[in-house]
């Protein structure tokens, strides 16, 4: 259940954990009883989630009102198409300090395979 907010005319503001289909119906005051409207008052959570998905709901929200075309999406990218640091890397090569041109520092049991 989500929590909602509403305003008394004496007592002033409070939230309330109410079921979705109630939440448009006066809410009685919990100090003095008094039928009360809801409000909103604050903005939803979204400060307390994760980076990451902040920018996915931004991008949701954006996209919902005004998509990109191909031409704006591709001007809008980091790299152009034939970027070489986004494709497969290269061969390793050997060196002085990896003779044998290993992807990793050789460990003590060269025969096992790591997970």
């Amino acid at each position: 259940m989500p929590i909602y907010e509403y305003d008394c005319p004496s007592c002033g503001d409070f939230s309330v954990l109410r079921p979705m289909a109630e939440r448009d119906s006066a809410c009685a005051c919990p100090y003095c009883d008094a039928p009360s409207e809801r409000v909103i008052l604050t903005a939803p959570g979204l400060t307390t989630l994760p980076g990451s998905q902040r920018r996915a709901h931004e991008t949701n929200e954006r996209s919902a009102h005004a998509p990109q075309s191909l031409e704006a999406y591709k001007a809008t990218r980091k790299h152009p198409a034939s970027c070489s640091c986004c494709g497969p890397s290269k061969a390793v090569e050997r060196t002085r300090a990896n003779p044998h041109g290993l992807k990793a520092s050789p460990s003590a049991r060269p025969w096992m395979i790591s997970h």
